[in-house]
């Protein structure tokens, strides 16, 4: 995973399709300036389980200088994923949602 900082455009939607592939229960969505992003919802039996998991995801979102939206609480957790930089989705965005996938 590679840190954006511009300068490249976004995906389109093709291009999202193909690499929503490679992710598992990503869902595609768009915000209301029309920019694309992925989310998925993660299910646990409790609140420290939610907890842990988003303790991980912080450590992977640190190391990879890419930093997803979190929200979460008793047995849920939701991620979104977005490169704010080009108001878009990259490459970059699937690597770090299949990395949290192996959470």
């Amino acid at each position: 995973c590679v840190p954006c900082e511009g300068g490249i455009p976004a995906f389109d939607i093709s291009e999202i399709h193909k690499y929503l592939k490679k992710v598992d229960g990503w869902d595609v969505l768009e915000d209301s300036k029309k920019n694309f992003y992925i989310e998925k919802n993660f299910k646990f039996n409790n609140y420290s389980e939610s907890e842990q998991f988003i303790l991980k995801v912080g450590k992977i979102a640190e190391a990879e200088g890419h930093h997803p939206d979190i929200n979460f609480g008793w047995g849920y957790a939701k991620i979104k994923i977005s490169t704010h930089a080009i108001k878009g989705l990259a490459e970059s965005d699937f690597i770090l949602a299949a990395k949290i996938d192996k959470i």
